[in-house]
């Protein structure tokens, strides 16, 4: 899934392409909230800013950066009321946010807190400005209680975002905005080609790794037939995040850290894609797409699940079960997504997991791998740049679309910071060309599943109202009550990430393709 990207808005910074590490952590960290204000994603500021630091320090700079990103919009209107007049300066604002975070919510001492403001903001040169900071800050020491209640008594987002949730989400309104203001838990996808989930969990037991055993239900309903499809997705949720190196197995491929109703994709489409062909005796070859695959969280879990007997029939038949398949000769499986530097994360991953195309010709899976940097609003598989059509070639798509990320801020608080309004539309337009030019090429019975890490209904079920009123051939397939995840939306099941699961917010649409 690749999120959409945005120009900095904000004329008071000028861009710059270089990050300066030095002085003290706090410095570090207001030189980092001001870099992701200029337009740079947490994602790229984050490790040169740990990589500076002494390891003893790498763990307040990481609290008191992503709180601060989390309680940004809550702690800006504060400081609004606390100031006599309105302070422009960017950087005096972004000073005294991180001030009021350590006195706030970080729980440091009073004296410490101010004091190591104050010099911080003398080292990046606004040293006029440290009689107000001062002021403000011991203002706040005077009360914390007081100061912390109110500033989190609304929400802490834009005015737009909250608008537009409290449009699209009336009734979840409040916990929802709250929501978004918390830290997300870690999950855990194990590799059941490997090893079990029960055998795992035992494993990280051992290493004094505590979790929970989460197991989500899905459920549609099978096109031209009274049948229901289900299936189970297990995942580990950990008590309190850890350090991948600190995982059993986790270089060697048994794990990957993926949220839990981002779990859902590839077994939604691998199921769907199991009932096509077993509607179907004469198939032997199949041909299957990732778009938008990077940074291929989902199109290894495809792959586990395709190389698990536990999981895929595809390869295994099962004479047993009402899903029983006899058996597929050959996948090609095709990813893409446009842009180099998340290619190359692909191969990362897909190495560590031993999924890459020669370990799938070890494991003697006839199974062939393409993975191309093209983009998804034009590509055409097997045709030129010239060529006028594209043609149906592909039995189930995976479109992990590009969205405006809204429903992960818990794990990237600076998406708030990162996005306005008008990204909405503009990320909207380009969901549709994505889906108006990846339709023509599935196959007539072939699925879709069509997916974002968005909570706004513009990209969702709006989105796919309007793409189905424009396509007679594609049909909502529904998904049933037996679903334990997700609200049911006009199309689809949308994810809000304050369920009992709190995994983060993903939208779910299955399309199937008619014959006209």
């Amino acid at each position: 899934m690749r999120q959409t990207t945005t120009a900095p808005r904000n004329n008071k910074l000028k861009p710059s392409s270089n990050l300066i590490m030095n002085g003290s952590v706090r410095v570090r960290v207001i030189r980092t909230l001001l870099a992701i204000q200029n337009g740079q994603s947490l994602s790229s500021v984050l490790d040169p800013l740990l990589n500076s630091l002494h390891d003893g320090d790498k763990g307040f700079a990481h609290a008191l950066l992503l709180t601060t990103l989390r309680q940004w919009y809550a702690l800006s209107r504060l400081l609004d009321t606390l100031a006599d007049n309105p302070i422009d300066e960017v950087e005096v604002r972004t000073t005294i946010q991180v001030g009021l975070v350590q006195l706030l919510y970080l729980e440091v001492a009073d004296h410490a807190a101010i004091h190591e403001t104050v010099e911080a903001a003398k080292e990046i040169e606004f040293a006029h400005a440290t009689g107000l900071i001062n002021a403000i800050l011991r203002k706040v020491a005077k009360n914390p209680n007081k100061f912390r209640k109110k500033c989190n008594k609304n929400h802490s987002l834009p005015n737009w975002l909250a608008y537009q949730l409290k449009q699209d989400w009336s009734e979840q309104y409040n916990e929802l905005t709250q929501g978004l203001r918390q830290s997300a838990p870690m999950f855990l996808r194990v590799n059941t080609a490997v090893t079990s989930v029960d055998d795992y969990q035992k494993e990280l037991y051992g290493a004094e790794i505590d979790t929970d055993l989460v197991e989500l239900t899905s459920g549609f309903n099978l096109p031209h037939s009274s049948d229901t499809a289900t299936l189970s997705t297990q995942a580990l949720r950990l008590h309190q995040s850890t350090a991948v190196s600190a995982l059993p197995k986790f270089a060697e491929g048994a794990v990957s850290v993926q949220d839990m109703h981002a779990q859902l994709a590839a077994p939604i489409i691998h199921k769907a894609l199991i009932n096509k062909i077993g509607n179907d005796n004469d198939v032997t070859d199949l041909h299957i797409l990732d778009a938008c695959a990077a940074p291929g969280g989902k199109l290894a879990h495809w792959l586990e699940l395709i190389n698990s007997a536990e999981h895929s029939p595809l390869f295994h038949v099962k004479q047993s079960d009402a899903e029983a398949v006899s058996g597929i000769s050959k996948i090609k499986l095709t990813a893409i997504d446009n842009e180099a530097p998340r290619i190359e994360r692909i191969y990362d991953n897909l190495d560590r997991l031993n999924l890459k195309q020669e370990n799938l010709e070890q494991a003697e899976k006839n199974v062939a791998l393409d993975i191309v940097c093209a983009d998804a609003t034009r590509w055409q598989h097997g045709k030129n740049k010239k060529a006028a059509t594209n043609e149906p070639v592909f039995d189930a798509i995976l479109l992990d679309s590009p969205c405006t990320a809204t429903g992960v801020i818990r794990r990237h608080p600076d998406i708030s910071i990162l996005r306005a309004e008008e990204d909405v539309e503009q990320t909207a337009v380009l969901q549709a060309d994505i889906l108006h030019n990846l339709w023509p090429q599935l196959k007539v019975g072939g699925y879709l599943l069509y997916v974002t890490c968005s909570i706004l209904k513009q990209e969702n079920a709006l989105q796919m109202q309007d793409f189905i009123s424009h396509h007679d051939d594609a049909v909502a397939v529904e998904f049933t009550e037996e679903c334990n995840w997700g609200i049911a939306q006009t199309i689809g099941r949308q994810c809000l990430p304050i369920d009992g699961i709190s995994g983060d917010g993903f939208y779910y649409a299955l399309l199937h393709k008619a014959a006209e």
